[in-house]
């Protein structure tokens, strides 16, 4: 995919950092041996996911692009050729 600006939008800047802080407060916690701190700090990934979801909802992520549209030429005659 070189050349595309696949994942570079503050949407998903935004849903990462917020996920790289819950990890960051899961690991802190599992050290210290605290399930509660853990699981909040699961929560946390959890809620960077929701937000780059809303984000991107909102109009903040990558353009959706068109499909793209295939023409079957069964049943023609190909160009140039007359019948």
């Amino acid at each position: 995919m070189a050349g595309s600006s696949h994942g570079h939008t503050p949407a998903a800047w935004t849903g990462v950092i917020i996920a790289f802080i819950g990890f960051c407060v899961a690991g802190a916690f599992m050290v210290m041996a605290q399930p509660l701190g853990f699981w909040g700090g699961m929560v946390i990934v959890a809620l960077g996911g929701v937000v780059g979801w809303a984000m991107s909802a909102a109009g903040l992520g990558q353009p959706k692009q068109a499909p793209l549209v295939v023409q079957s030429t069964a049943g023609r005659e190909p160009a140039g050729v007359e019948g």
